[in-house]
């Protein structure tokens, strides 16, 4: 049929095999320079959230971003390191690439070192048969096939490469958009496929010392996986994230944004929410208990605690929040 999801073909990109007592550029940056922003961050997401369990078999998922390809690149470097038992894959979903960015993403594996299996769709071309919002139907096509991979291949968790600012702007964004207050957890057991779970490594990672990599080794990543919306995501002109971005930005560095004035606002937003699904009735102190969590993340997120260690989430947040 003409509008078939093709998952068949599928390529390797072999590298060749490195003394493990040579250390190349990057796992030198990374082990120095950008220790602690980056990789004692990195590991410190792992034990603080038990992201990883003897026996692992891990699907790293690359769309090609800074994000990704430094999750992959952590990952390769904890395996070479590491006595844990655990398993790891490379994986990129190609979802119809343009040609430009396919030969990016495979010249970066290559110069960082990633041993990825690249496998191809046509997701792009079936989403925009759609008249209207190919968008959704292009996420969870990718997701679908994203997981039925990982879990051919053998995995049992999937690591995606949001990080601390995602968070936060996505938290906003469902709360200026959506009227709904949903958020990334750093680990989320499937509903939807059994025995698998996504996993966010890079949660306690700040976007800027990502970007601070990424110049440090003047490396050019594609800016958006998608071949008809890359020139608003690049431009900025349109997004929803990027006008997310800028409020952000406002809050902080605007004098009135301390600590008592966002309280304050967040506490009412919270309070609304909290009393609009009726959830008081699970009782005043465990009420209060959720409330105060997901507000003082909010504004630790956003920079305005000192703290940059997110709060412990409870059983009660956890049946709030969704992945």
């Amino acid at each position: 049929m003409e509008n078939e999801l093709n998952l068949g073909n599928t390529i390797k990109i072999d590298i060749p095999e490195q003394d493990p007592h040579v250390v190349d550029e990057y796992e030198k940056a990374i082990t120095t320079k950008f220790r602690p922003k980056i990789w004692s961050k990195f590991i410190s997401a792992i034990r603080e959230y038990q992201l990883l369990e003897p026996g692992d078999h891990v699907a790293v998922c690359i769309s090609g971003g800074k994000d990704s390809m430094l999750l992959a690149r952590l990952f390769l470097q904890l395996k070479k390191h590491t006595d844990f038992d655990f398993d790891v894959t490379y994986l990129v979903m190609d979802p119809g690439y343009a040609p430009k960015n396919r030969e990016l993403i495979i010249n970066n594996l290559k110069k960082l070192g990633i041993p990825a299996t690249v496998i191809n769709t046509n997701i792009f071309e079936i989403a925009n048969m759609q008249d209207k919002s190919p968008c959704f139907l292009c996420a969870k096509m990718r997701r679908g096939a994203l997981y039925n991979n990982a879990k051919a291949l053998g995995c049992n968790k999937i690591a995606l490469g949001h990080h601390y600012d995602d968070v936060i702007e996505t938290t906003l964004m469902n709360l200026l958009n959506a009227g709904s207050f949903q958020t990334m957890l750093p680990k989320v057991k499937s509903t939807n496929y059994e025995n698998m779970t996504l996993i966010r490594p890079l949660y306690l990672i700040r976007e800027r010392d990502i970007v601070g990599w990424r110049n440090y080794h003047n490396l050019e990543f594609i800016q958006c996986a998608c071949r008809f919306t890359e020139h608003t995501v690049a431009t900025g002109s349109g997004s929803q994230r990027a006008a997310t971005k800028a409020l952000i930005k406002e809050l902080v560095k605007n004098p009135h944004a301390n600590d008592s004035y966002l309280r304050a606002m967040f506490v009412d937003l919270m309070h609304k929410f909290f009393l609009s699904f009726g959830l008081e009735k699970s009782g005043k102190r465990e009420w209060a208990k959720g409330e105060r969590i997901l507000i003082e993340e909010l504004l630790r997120l956003l920079g305005v605690l000192k703290s940059s260690k997110p709060a412990k989430e409870s059983k009660y947040v956890t049946t709030v929040l969704n992945e």
